[in-house]
Formats: C-alpha cells, structure tokens, sequence
C-alpha cells in the first residue's frame, strides 16, 4: 500500500508552488526552495552561471547584508546551504521553529531582490571562488574530471547535458554584469520556484507564512522552453582515454537512458543495479570477488528530464590485470544481461535496496523535503514520495531485461578509461 506522508499543496497568484508536509515528531522546520534552472538551461559561451548564482546568493540582497542569511540562521541553531545540478538549482535550511519565517524572509528578499547586492565586486568575488572551487574538486584531483569527460562522450555537442555544472572558466570570465542581471531576471521568479516546508507546522501556518513573504513578488521568471524529445542511444561505441597520475586504472561505462518518472527508466535503473550496483551484482561477484581483476565495482543512474538519462558503471582494475580483459568481462556481462535479464533473487535483490534506499531518504526530514521540491518541479507530482515504491514494484523481470537490451548493450556504450601512465610516458 502506498506510503501516507502527509501532503497538501497551494499556488500562490504569482505562481510560486507551495507544498507543507507537517512533521511534529521534532520541534523544527526545512525550508527548500526548488528553481526550475540549471547548467541545462545555460546556452554555449555562457555556461555556468546557474551554479554562479547559487554563489550571489549569499552575497547579500535588498535587506540582508553579505553573508549574514548564514549568519543569522546559523545563531538561531539553523543549518543550511545550497546545490546545483544539471535541472535545478536549489536553496534550503533547516531551523527551530520560531525561526521558519525569518528563513522565508530571507529567502524571498533574495528571490525577489538580489540585484540590489549583485555588483562587479561582488561578481569578481564569487567568480574567484568557482575558479577555486573547481581546481579543488576537479582540476587537482585523481580521476576530477571523469565525470566531465562522461557528460561529454555521452552526450553530443551543443545537447543540455554535454557540460558540466562547474561550467567554463573562460565563460565565466567573459560574462559581464549586464548577462548575469539578465539570467536572475530570466529563471528567478516564484512563477519558476517551488518552496516545500516539512516539520513542525500546520498546512494554514505554512500557506499563510509563503504568502506573507513571496505573496509581494512579482511573477517575473520567463516562461519555460519545453522539453527535448527523448534522445536515442550511441549508435556505436565511444571511448576516451586519460593516462595521468591516478592509483589505478578505472573504467567509467556510460550510457544514455530515458527520462526520469517513466516506467522504462525505472526498469533500465533496476537493470544497472542488478549489474553493478549491488554486492551481489553480476559484475562485482564476477571481476571482484571471483577473478579478483577489480578492487570494486560501482554502479549509478541519474534521472533527468530533458530528453535523456543517464547510467553507468565505474569499475576500479586491480593492479596487474589488463584494462582491456576487464572491459571485455564487462561487454561480456551486458550481452548476457541483455538477452536472459535478471533472475527472480537479482530483480528480488535490486527492489529491496531501491525500497531500503528510498524510506532512508523519507525517513529524514530535509530529505523529504528535496524529494518533495524535486518532483513537483520537474514531474507536477508531490504526491510521488508516497507512491514511487508502488510503482517501482510493478517493473517485470522481462522489462527490465527489454530497457538492458535497448539501453545497456555494449554498442551504445561510452567509454571513460583513466589509466596509470607509466614512469617512462611521465618522463
């Protein structure tokens, strides 16, 4: 039977969608906003500003000084902070309860006014701050820019999810104030924004509360494009090799999958878990534990929304085996995959660790807030955290064996190969 968290939903006249979920069981509120704008959105030679601005908005606004939204909810016992991703951008803090509504304060006086703060100094400022940012977590790193590089080998030019977030330095660089005005004004609006308030409130305290602060705000966001079509899979096979100073050769295996919230989706995710994504996957029982060529296996999916997914498995190669033979033993098991699909104890196994992974998500309170932002913003749905596991459970066996022959055989893969460069290539 379905979950039973509750739910309740109200859009404000500028079009600002508020969803207040109450929680009593401890004495605190999650705010979390939810803006329909991320790297997808941006276009070539301005690509990230979506994760710029989740910088500026800490920077100060029309009220609140530089720094001081931490500052102040931090002294209340609040903790909070902010994300961005390919499909979003994301803003959310928990507080006691008597301290919610200066959060929402604080909240819309950004959303509705941080031009009044956003300065060439300020951009200056924050645009070193990314530049530090990615040679710390990127550039400076083993295996940083895998992920970049997988975006990019999977996905073609010029598509919403063929750059990363972190964005281009050199556009950063060349973006002037007027553009960055311009892109806040383009995807910041409460027209463009869901706000989600989870805990210690009553539906009319939290409808009540939205309305009191993001109720004055125009609805000033532009309307949104629409979505891409469903992008098909690599017709042929991609690879992209990166010999460096890494501890070991590691393997990333792409592969576009369909959009997140369908039933093809759900059944292609279950499909990379049983492969790679569980310690009693084909792949990890296979190249770790029996022929001891890996020292792990991992697998991921990431549902997005604008015409495609994706998923893909990270093997680590054990010293002194062949990159080659563990690609080979990988191509080996995806044909198999695709043509026999999973047993009864795999699908079994993949359905009770979505399951254990998704009520450990619901289970806490900022958590659920996310998931409740996210699928209102992306899918209309804020009813899906209580009614994902049900729809999950009705994925076949012969489903997912059809999406791992659709999406998952070894022609459509793309191929990510970090690999120890020998002392005398380094030399």
């Amino acid at each position: 039977m379905p979950l039973e968290y509750p739910v309740h939903e109200r859009t404000l006249g500028n079009g600002l969608r508020v969803v207040v979920s109450p929680d009593s069981s401890v004495p605190m509120v999650t705010v979390n906003l939810w803006v329909d704008v991320g790297s997808r959105h941006e276009v070539a030679g301005r690509t990230g500003l979506a994760h710029l601005f989740e910088h500026l908005m800490f920077q100060g606004s029309r009220n609140v000084a530089s720094g001081e939204h931490f500052a102040r909810l931090m002294a209340e016992g609040g903790r909070l902070n902010a994300t961005t991703w390919f499909d979003r951008t994301n803003y959310f803090e928990t507080v006691p309860k008597g301290a919610y509504e200066l959060a929402l304060w604080m909240e819309a006086d950004r959303h509705g006014h941080l031009l009044d703060a956003v300065t060439q100094e300020n951009l200056d400022n924050q645009r070193d701050v990314v530049k530090e940012e990615k040679r710390q977590r990127y550039d400076n790193v083993p295996y940083g820019n895998a992920l970049i590089e997988v975006y990019a080998a999977t996905f073609p030019p010029g598509h919403p999810y063929h750059h990363p977030t972190i964005g281009s330095m050199e556009d950063l660089d060349a973006a002037s104030l007027q553009d960055v005005h311009d892109f806040f004004r383009h995807y910041y609006g409460p027209n463009n924004t869901v706000l989600t308030l989870v805990g210690d409130l009553t539906p009319e305290e939290g409808f009540a509360a939205a309305e009191r602060y993001f109720g004055p705000l125009p609805a000033s966001a532009s309307p949104p494009r629409d979505n891409l079509p469903q992008l098909r899979p690599l017709d042929a096979p991609v690879r992209v090799d990166r010999p460096g100073a890494v501890p070991n050769d590691r393997l990333h295996v792409a592969f576009r999958l369909p959009v997140d919230n369908t039933h093809e989706f759900f059944a292609a995710a279950l499909a990379v878990d049983a492969l790679g994504g569980l310690t009693t996957s084909r792949l990890v029982q296979r190249l770790v534990r029996r022929e001891q060529a890996a020292n792990s296996v991992q697998a991921h999916t990431m549902g997005f929304v604008d015409g495609a997914s994706l998923g893909f498995l990270v093997v680590d190669v054990a010293e002194g085996h062949d990159p080659e033979a563990v690609e080979a033993a990988v191509v080996e098991e995806l044909e198999r995959f695709a043509a026999e699909g999973p047993t009864d104890v795999e699908l079994e196994s993949a359905l009770a660790q979505s399951e254990r992974s998704w009520l450990s998500a619901l289970a806490g309170q900022e958590e659920r807030a996310d998931l409740i932002s996210q699928h209102v913003l992306l899918h209309g749905d804020a009813q899906f955290v209580n009614t994902f596991l049900d729809r999950l459970a009705t994925v076949t066996a012969e489903e997912v064996r059809a999406a791992a022959d659709a999406w998952l055989r070894p022609e459509h893969r793309a191929v990510v190969r970090h690999l120890v460069q020998a002392q005398e290539d380094a030399a």
